[in-house]
């Protein structure tokens, strides 16, 4: 697949992506054993203490990228979390070292160190910290709750350091035990005597052989999640502290800080609406705790007169990304309630209220308590314990009973509020119908897309970006007559490994279509299509790269005339802001960084060199400016000369299709090609 030269006056310039030619497979070595497809006893590997980790740390911290790092300081943190929740502490240290090293301290009971019944030569400590599946939390009696339950977390923690020590005071006495990559490199020692401390200390190195050379933590992110930490439970102060040469210079991260919110979730939730007009006078918070049963529920909800809504839940202290059960019963305990509110009052227009109505536009903060939840992954991401389901409810259900009641003035005004929003939902699905090219052909558009208003495909785009964070800063800085914006959530589906079924299922895929107004295959008509251009513009990275190339195969598969007919392109943000005094120019590579710092910077004065993140990061007039304004962007249009035809379907089926040995035939064939990887 490559791209083809256009007139400048398109603004586009040219990608030229030829599929690589295969190689010649390599010979085996001479006296090498011959692949015959045996299979007996010697082939069976049997992994021992911390090795299954180190060989996989995917199964265990979702992979070894920048949010696999940092989910090793959320495992640590969580024990110290697990203590102050429990009432035995009720302080926790942070402290990131120049080194790269982190360190948690905490003031609670310290890990056992006496010998383990199990194992009579070793310390408990050092059966936590080298053997999976231990701990004082399957049981219940050392916590009734806790975040880390599948007993890990810490060992794997271990597992990736190259040096990890750990001091414990117990009974006036100090005892420490170092490690690299999970093995001991010290015993345990008898410190002697010390007075006034208590707790455990664990500092760690991030493993490089595991994360990569350049891989650091980021106190930005850190700070952040101990300040979540610290919302989420009112009884503990936390004290940050960070080596000042970390901290950049346009970071607002703080040195040294000390984070206690004893208003808990309702601090959160101000914090996070902080200048936005509300529907409500007054979120709808609340905590309650039901002793007998070892759960309790934390709330604060407000909504918001205008923009996107968002839900933050955690259970035990541990964010829950992907919420589960105890979300499902918060929507269910709101929506029940506002209705039962609207039929006492005698509004009939609320019994088309769904729970998508009600939380579309509010800024809610859960947080549950509950003995032995279970979570899909060793991440944590996704509640699914029923009880939290059935516990939410209640609480949430009855106090928003008595809050309703208690103001009919400001629950009228919320009830107003999401009835709008479900007639708005309600217009948007009978609009199925929507007048394109002509008054006789219509059709139905997916929600999340953002239109533009001009009627003929003719100078129209549509921008395929990833994200709603995404999607919100492209919707600012479109020319909204032309422009068109479709955020896709996630990585689509690869259409090349997928069967049909899955493919049928697949909701992005569906918008997608939609969208474009066309259908897939042989049934692709080049009248239907309802743009002019198709721009995939995602975020000048790894991951963005691979969401392109999704998409692209996407393209490839079902909608080959599109491309043949040239109206696929894809966008080229920058990847680097420079700046030196009033002069301000990007960068899209590394290449063209240095490019511009011979030939457009002079000598005299620094040069502020800034690299984005993503296009979430970048401000809608700096994505006008450089990605999306005509005349001044730079566009890539994808085409398949037909001379490399064969070689592109050939590459396309060996890099996408559902034949891993494939892809790992063409690593081994050009492995000693690859440079500069940003991994």
């Amino acid at each position: 697949m490559a791209a083809r030269k256009t007139s400048k006056s398109d603004d586009t310039d040219d990608l030229f992506a030829a599929a690589p030619k295969a190689a010649k497979p390599a010979r085996a070595p001479k006296g090498a054993p011959r692949d015959d497809g045996t299979y007996s006893a010697k082939d069976i590997e049997v992994l021992e203490g911390l090795e299954p980790v180190r060989r996989r740390p995917g199964m265990y911290i979702g992979g070894t990228d920048e949010k696999a790092l940092h989910h090793l300081f959320a495992e640590v943190l969580d024990n110290s979390m697990d203590e102050a929740v429990a009432g035995h502490a009720n302080w926790i240290e942070v402290t990131v070292s120049e080194d790269g090293s982190l360190t948690v301290a905490d003031n609670g009971r310290g890990i056992p160190v006496d010998p383990h019944p199990k194992f009579k030569n070793k310390s408990a400590l050092e059966v936590i910290l080298t053997t999976l599946h231990s701990g004082g939390k399957f049981g219940g009696k050392a916590y009734e709750t806790s975040g880390g339950l599948h007993g890990v977390g810490v060992s794997v923690v271990n597992a990736l350091s190259d040096r990890f020590e750990v001091e414990v005071a117990r009974d006036q006495t100090l005892y420490t035990q170092s490690y690299a990559r999970g093995v001991p490199t010290t015993k345990l020692t008898d410190k002697g005597r010390t007075q006034n401390r208590r707790g455990t200390k664990i500092t760690f190195h991030p493993d490089a052989d595991i994360f990569g050379k350049g891989a650091h933590f980021i106190p930005k992110r850190l700070y952040k999640m101990a300040r979540s930490k610290a919302y989420l439970f009112g009884g503990v102060e936390i004290r940050w502290n960070c080596a000042p040469s970390l901290i950049g210079e346009k970071d607002d991260t703080p040195v040294n800080d000390v984070l206690h919110f004893p208003g808990g979730l309702v601090d959160y939730l101000k914090a996070s609406i902080n200048g936005y007009d509300t529907v409500t006078a007054e979120p709808f918070t609340g905590k309650v705790s039901r002793a007998g049963s070892h759960g309790s529920v934390e709330w604060a909800i407000a909504w918001f007169g205008g923009g996107d809504g968002f839900l933050n839940s955690y259970c035990n202290t541990v964010p829950t990304a992907e919420g589960g059960t105890h979300e499902a019963g918060l929507r269910a305990a709101l929506t029940k309630g506002l209705k039962a509110y609207a039929d006492m009052v005698g509004n009939k227009k609320a019994a088309q209220i769904q729970a998508e109505d009600v939380l579309g536009t509010a800024g809610a903060m859960l947080s549950v308590f509950i003995r032995e939840p279970e979570f899909q992954g060793q991440t944590k991401e996704k509640l699914a314990s029923a009880e939290a389901q059935r516990l939410v409810e209640r609480a949430i259900g009855d106090h928003f009973d008595h809050w309703l009641t208690a103001a009919p003035q400001q629950a009228n005004k919320l009830l107003d509020w999401v009835i709008d929003r479900a007639d708005d939902r309600l217009r948007r699905r009978q609009e199925k119908d929507v007048a394109r090219k002509s008054a006789t052909r219509k059709l139905r558009l997916p929600g999340k897309l953002a239109d533009c208003s001009q009627s003929a495909a003719d100078g129209s785009e549509i921008f395929l970006v990833e994200g709603d964070s995404a999607g919100g800063s492209a919707k600012q800085a479109r020319d909204r007559a032309s422009q068109a914006i479709l955020p896709l959530r996630g990585k689509i589906l690869n259409v090349a490994s997928a069967s049909g079924a899955k493919l049928a299922q697949s909701q992005q895929i569906s918008d997608l279509i939609q969208a474009l107004g066309v259908r897939t295959g042989s049934h692709y008509r080049q009248a239907d299509l309802r743009y002019d251009k198709v721009i995939i513009m995602t975020d000048a990275d790894v991951d963005g790269a691979h969401i392109a190339s999704l998409l692209i195969t996407f393209f490839y598969r079902e909608l080959p005339e599109l491309i043949r007919e040239g109206h696929l392109y894809m966008a080229v943000p920058p990847l680097y802001k420079l700046t030196q005094g009033g002069k301000t120019l990007y960068a899209r590579d590394d290449a063209h960084k240095d490019e511009l710092l011979k030939a457009e910077f002079s000598g005299r004065g620094k040069v502020e060199i800034s690299r984005f993140k993503g296009l979430g990061e970048m401000m809608p007039a700096q994505l006008k400016e450089t990605t999306m304004a005509r005349g001044k962007r730079t566009l890539m249009r994808v085409v398949v000369p037909e001379a490399e035809a064969k070689e592109t379907s050939g590459a396309i089926e060996r890099l996408m299709g559902n034949k891993p040995e494939l892809r790992f035939q063409f690593i081994q064939e050009h492995a000693a090609f690859a440079h500069d990887l940003d991994i």
